[in-house]
């Protein structure tokens, strides 16, 4: 290996469209191939996202002798399956969240590459981002008091009925999508698996899969949080902290714009303050903590047991709405 990590993009999913041009504009990554299970396909995604090779089959890309690690942005159903295989086959891989249909398939992930010792990492990739640091700096600080509530929200509306994220089969939903971050973000920022939690949803009658769900936690430290997610609901991704003394908004949290400033916005008692974060692309910063464990022989920022606890409390609250 050189001092650049040649990735493989498994499938021409449209999740690629973010991680492949921060690849490229990494210090130490370079996509070298893509595949799909149509050459065709492969052939006309690797020219518009500028990838060298593109190769006609998700298991010709895995055992390509030309690449270093496999980035899996599969559907989330074939996530175990086709992560295992590159597990099996010795290749280093970064699977897109969330990780896995439930906790006991994830763990067979992290088992896998545990037994064959290769590196392996959720990608998470809002972790990230600086912004999120700043407020657990802020947090440590003591400005705002003990934590007491962790409120969370990410929405948008899916508008193509054919969107994989409302598919039962492919293991869709609004929690598996984007509520799975609101429940990161709470085990994130209290450092704590949640001790009881409890959710309402709606299913959808033709799609069979939540498309609303609410869910509350409590924590051992006594932090309680609540969060909403959606697949049908107005565009919003942010969260709140609030303390004894002051409280904490982050008010474009999982996906902000890569060329834009981000904001923290800070209350202590009645003083007001705003922290701007400079722009980052936090698929890329993912991409180069992935490239460098490699490199350098180190374990991943956020270790593959995470996934399967953030797997596990998206059990328990999809058990109570299923």
């Amino acid at each position: 290996m050189s001092d650049k990590v040649r990735w493989g993009i498994l499938s021409t999913a449209n999740i690629g469209r973010r991680v492949i041009p921060a690849i490229h504009a990494s210090h130490n990554g370079v996509v070298a191939a893509v595949c799909s299970r149509s050459l065709e396909r492969a052939q006309a995604f690797a020219a518009e996202q500028g990838i060298p090779r593109a190769l006609g089959s998700y298991e010709e890309l895995i055992a390509d002798g030309e690449i270093d690690a496999i980035y899996n942005p599969l559907p989330n159903s074939m996530h175990a399956e086709w992560s295992i295989k590159c597990a099996e086959a010795g290749v280093p891989t970064l699977c897109e969240k969330p990780f896995a249909s439930d906790a006991a398939e994830a763990q067979t992930i992290v088992d896998a590459f545990a037994q064959h010792e290769v590196l392996l990492a959720e990608a998470f990739m809002y972790r990230f981002h600086p912004q999120h640091a700043r407020v657990k700096e802020i947090i440590a600080s003591g400005s705002i008091g003990e934590l007491q509530i962790i409120n969370s929200s990410f929405t948008f509306a899916v508008s193509d009925g054919a969107n994989i994220r409302l598919s039962k089969a492919l293991a869709g939903g609004a929690l598996m999508d984007v509520g799975c971050y609101c429940v990161n973000l709470m085990r994130f920022m209290t450092g704590e698996e949640p001790s009881r939690v409890t959710a309402s949803g709606r299913i959808g009658a033709v799609t069979g899969v939540d498309e609303a769900l609410a869910g509350t936690f409590e924590f051992p430290s006594g932090v309680i949080g609540h969060f909403d997610c959606g697949l049908r609901a107005y565009r919003q991704h942010s969260y709140t902290l609030k303390g004894t003394e002051g409280m904490i908004v982050v008010p474009t949290s999982f996906v902000p714009d890569k060329a834009a400033d981000t904001l923290v916005q800070h209350w202590q008692g009645d003083d007001y303050s705003e922290h701007v974060i400079p722009p980052v692309d936090h698929y890329q910063l993912m991409a180069e903590d992935f490239a460098d464990s490699l490199l350098n022989k180190r374990a991943p920022r956020f270790a593959p047991a995470d996934a399967v606890q953030n797997m596990d409390v998206v059990d328990q609250l999809l058990a109570q709405v299923s």
